[in-house]
């Protein structure tokens, strides 16, 4: 079995390399950075949504940006689209590709922002999260795992990952793109959190 353990920490890093050279994604990631912080100092709120483990990245995103991540600071605006009530009652009415559009029409503002995260770039819902996001005027980030994906082409800053064929893989780029993010956000609103 220590075959497979090292085969899979090879996989993963060799994903990681990807990343690590991939001089597109790196702008992009600044681009959006920048774009939530500007969200946070006007006074708007962060919104995320995903499906399965995305939608944990997208908790996860909220939680560090709401809670603490490193050091002590204010907590910043950041939800998740993941209340169960809502969910199960706007698929029940609306179906599931409208769960997390109809939050959006219902606490988004214009000047918002929403990262939405889909690693195929193809969900249904994501995308029409994104359609209605728009139409508010918030700020789309999407965080993707392929190139030329229809939630790349609607997001005013595309993140994409690719790294293989496996999801597993591409959700621990996203989680590592996210805390990223993160940090680029305190760094602009609470540099004193940061020393270097």
């Amino acid at each position: 079995m220590n075959q497979h353990v090292r085969a899979a920490l090879e996989e993963s890093a060799a994903a990681l390399e990807s990343l690590l050279a991939d001089d597109r994604a790196h702008a992009a990631i600044v681009a959006a950075g920048r774009a939530l912080a500007e969200t946070f100092e006007r006074g708007g709120r962060a919104f995320a949504c995903g499906n399965g483990g995305s939608m944990a990245d997208a908790i996860h995103f909220a939680e560090e940006l709401s809670g603490k991540f490193r050091r002590e600071r204010r907590p910043l605006p950041a939800t998740a689209i993941s209340d169960p009530g809502h969910i199960t009652c706007a698929a029940n009415d609306y179906g599931y590709e409208k769960i997390f559009s109809r939050y959006l029409e219902a606490h988004g503002r214009r000047g918002d922002a929403l990262l939405a995260i889909s690693t195929s770039g193809k969900s249904s819902n994501v995308l029409e999260a994104v359609k209605s996001g728009r139409q508010i005027g918030l700020r789309v980030i999407a965080l993707t795992g392929s190139t030329g994906t229809p939630l790349g082409r609607e997001a005013e800053i595309e993140i994409c990952t690719p790294c293989g064929a496996w999801s597993d893989r591409i959700q621990e780029l996203h989680i590592k793109v996210i805390h990223i993010l993160v940090e680029l956000v305190e760094r602009r609103l609470f540099p004193e959190n940061y020393t270097s």
